[in-house]
């Protein structure tokens, strides 16, 4: 099966990535990304070893190989369980701060062929070429980003209105061998680690945006496939000491250039049908798989984030402090709703033909809390804190020079720790939650899943406002309006008003 090492190799495949003025060569040694696509590699090792391979793995139906269990299609509420189970676990080796995981894509692409006969009432050869390309991706245990938002531009006008009309990826045109693609989309994140890339579109098409409306999957190393990268917070971390997270899990965003690519139509899932773009996602269980697995990673981040808060009281001495513990207490509370609204997902799931799925309603019910909640708890984790999270060392040097260091120890004091403990934890704490890396987090969970009124509005569109309705419905028919009544009912009344009354 798939391991670490076979990952690194993958990517060595002459893939064009820009960075800081130039090309980056191989992504495994640049020193932009080589630490988090190790991080990436080791999510294959952890898979493999001996002690986790049941609970991380499936056998692929078709090769007879292990892969990973999110390649799983669940048909129970025990195999949905199973396959949350090891997407947490994987999710704990990086703390979840690895937003696009291959579980992640490998989920949507799960959901698509769940959904397989909404393809097939669109094109019967686009479904066969999804179902083959499942099977690929599965059997090889690749590595999937996707790029399914447009650039942004302006805003007020639709993809076919923009002043370049390929500034979006659109089709240039089509012959008996594939489809050619120009244009931008965004955001790759992890693309510099994923073996290949899902293309398409998330947004609203309208009339005039059918060259736009394309769903297909291409290599990375694809010719023509350009990834111009955001900055690296890996680059600017001086050392795992000083930037424990950002040194390791960057996973980093891009955006894609398609200059004229070719695409082959067994690569080409939808291409010029603008309502099936949102039928791919909403009319099969791709949209609420990948963002259940979402809200798994989400579930274990928090996790993590409770233990810096409680560690920032106990280093400060003041967990026994009233005010702190009610602090902690809402903190706790937050991160509990989270955690029960996954596994309430999994317990108010339901059979869909062959598959049992989460329930919809309280997956989007948890995307529209926690897009508040993460920023307000970032927030009061840095109150928490307060300046111990800014007065710290400039770096991990500092320890070498023994003057320095004797101030530090004079300086840098605590309950419960000595002085380099105390500036190891604080400067974890301050890549968690006020580095740039952690800024970046916070945008990324407020806005992964789409902008607030979209949220809200699958929220609206998935509640069963039934129940609610025929509740008042009930009650307004358990009574008429009251005729004839006595004049003393309404004593309390001014005199005047009775009589028009009764």
């Amino acid at each position: 099966m798939k391991s670490g090492t076979d990952h690194l190799t993958s990517l060595r495949d002459g893939r064009t990535v820009f960075i800081s003025g130039s090309e980056a060569d191989d992504v495994t040694a640049h020193p932009a990304f080589r630490n988090a696509v190790q991080s990436a590699a080791s999510l294959y090792d952890f898979q493999s070893a001996p002690e986790n391979l049941e609970l991380m793995t499936i056998v692929s139906p078709s090769s007879g190989e292990r892969v990973n269990r999110t390649w799983a299609l669940p048909t129970s509420f025990d195999e949905l369980v199973e396959r949350r189970r090891a997407m947490e676990a994987w999710a704990g080796t990086h703390y979840g701060f690895m937003g696009r995981s291959p579980d992640h894509v490998a989920s949507c692409l799960a959901g698509m062929l769940m959904g397989i006969d909404v393809f097939r009432s669109y094109d019967p050869a686009r479904a066969g070429a999804l179902q083959d390309y499942f099977r690929y991706a599965r059997d090889n245990d690749l590595f999937l980003t996707y790029v399914i938002i447009n650039p942004q531009a302006d805003r007020s006008k639709g993809a076919a209105e923009q002043a370049d009309p390929y500034l979006t990826a659109g089709i240039v045109d089509e012959d008996a061998e594939g489809l050619t693609l120009r244009g931008a989309k965004m955001l790759a994140t992890s693309g510099i680690m994923a073996n290949e890339v899902f293309v398409s579109c998330i947004q609203p098409l309208g009339p005039g945006d059918e060259k736009y409306a394309v769903s297909l999957a291409l290599p990375m190393n694809t010719k023509g496939v350009k990834l111009l990268s955001r900055k690296s917070y890996e680059a600017a971390a001086p050392s795992v000491f000083d930037n424990p997270l950002a040194s390791r899990f960057d996973e980093n965003d891009a955006v894609i250039y398609f200059d004229d690519v070719k695409v082959p139509w067994e690569r080409v899932f939808v291409a010029g049908d603008t309502g099936m773009m949102m039928r791919q996602f909403h009319a099969t269980p791709a949209h609420v798989l990948q963002n259940y697995q979402c809200q798994v990673r989400l579930m274990v981040k928090l996790r993590f984030l409770m233990g810096i808060a409680r560690r920032i009281a106990e280093v400060n001495g003041i967990i026994a402090l009233p005010p702190v513990r009610d602090t902690l207490g809402q903190l706790a509370a937050e991160a509990a709703l989270v955690d029960g609204m996954v596994h309430g997902m999994e317990a108010k799931g339901a059979q869909r033909g062959d598959y049992f799925l989460p329930d919809a309603h309280l997956l989007y019910s948890a995307q529209v809390l926690t897009q508040q909640l993460y920023s307000k708890m970032i927030t009061t984790l840095r109150d928490l804190a307060g300046g111990g999270l800014i007065m710290l060392p400039s770096d991990v040097s500092d320890f070498e020079n023994p003057e320095i260091a004797r101030l530090i120890g004079k300086t840098q004091q605590s309950p419960v720790l000595g002085s380099e403990e105390r500036v190891k934890f604080f400067k974890l704490a301050w890549d968690a939650i006020g580095s740039e890396f952690a800024s970046r987090h916070t945008q990324y969970e407020m806005f992964y899943a789409g902008a607030t009124f979209v949220t809200r509005g699958h929220s609206f569109r998935t509640y069963d406002w039934s129940l609610g309705a025929a509740m008042v419905d009930k009650v307004m028919g358990s009574y008429e309006r009251e005729r004839g009544i006595p004049p003393e009912r309404f004593s309390s009344l001014p005199a005047e008003v009775v009589p028009a009354i009764c």
